[in-house]
């Protein structure tokens, strides 16, 4: 593969920065990540696009989670086995990876976003506050369900991973946003890292881009974090909503042929 010229470099930080900043807020940044590397590196193996990407998104979720924990300070009880069993179930998808073609997920994604979207818009008062639906065991068992099931799709391709995670947290267990996005950044870092222990040992990544793009979602991310902290759990709602419908709009398309 050549290497990319200036001008792809710059698009590409670009990139980063602005999915830094949304995955940070309500995750999804891998869906306008993923597609800049596929298309301004066209002669990448598709498990160097991931894992590239990968190494991008750990950057970026480092600063969120760091920015997270300080000001949100998450209940550790919940959020330490979930990260556990989101970094095995990332494992795990990782081993997977090359063998799953992105044709596969797409049309699932899409109908996915489209419910998750559907749902928030239509339960106004769901994320405003923290009214947990189960306590004890049950509880943890279903934070560590939603690590593993999760943490493997983004082992395996990612994109979208921090979306599903926020919802996953305010609709099944009853978070509200911030502290769903605050869980959901530490969770993400630990799939980022699941991935990359397999990743890395192989030689996908290609570390000129990687680290260029993981400065700008580093960036990013503290950003995104910061906003969401300072704004709260309505701006978090909202962004949600936008982010989930640009998102369903951008696969849809890329199904039906629009682009």
């Amino acid at each position: 593969m050549d290497d990319p010229t200036l001008t792809v470099l710059a698009l590409l930080a670009l990139a980063a920065l602005a999915a830094g900043y949304v995955d940070a807020v309500v995750g999804g940044g891998g869906l306008l990540q993923l597609p800049a590397l596929l298309v301004a590196l066209p002669g990448a193996a598709p498990v160097q696009i991931l894992a590239t990407n990968k190494i991008a998104a750990f950057c970026g979720t480092s600063a969120a989670a760091a920015t997270y924990y300080r000001r949100i300070r998450p209940d550790p009880r919940t959020f330490g086995p979930m990260m556990a069993c989101a970094f095995v179930g990332a494992v795990g998808g990782a081993a997977v990876a090359s063998q799953i073609p992105r044709s596969a997920f797409e049309p699932i994604v899409l109908v996915v976003l489209v419910v998750l979207g559907t749902y928030v818009v239509f339960q106004p008062t769901i994320g405003e506050e923290t009214l947990l639906r189960f306590s004890g065991g049950r509880h943890l068992a279903a934070a560590m369900a939603i690590g593993t099931v999760i943490g493997f799709y983004d082992g395996a391709l990612g994109p979208g991973t921090g979306t599903f995670f926020v919802f996953a947290l305010v609709g099944l267990l009853g978070y509200d946003f911030l502290e769903a996005s605050a869980k959901t950044r530490l969770a993400n870092w630990a799939t980022n890292l699941g991935a990359l222990a397999l990743f890395i040992p192989t030689g996908a990544v290609l570390w000129k881009v990687g680290l260029l793009m993981g400065v700008s979602n580093l960036l990013g991310g503290y950003l995104g974090a910061r906003s969401a902290v300072a704004r709260g759990a309505t701006f978090v709602r909202v962004f949600f909503v936008l982010v989930v419908g640009a998102f369903a709009v951008r696969i849809g398309g890329g199904i039906v042929g629009l682009w």
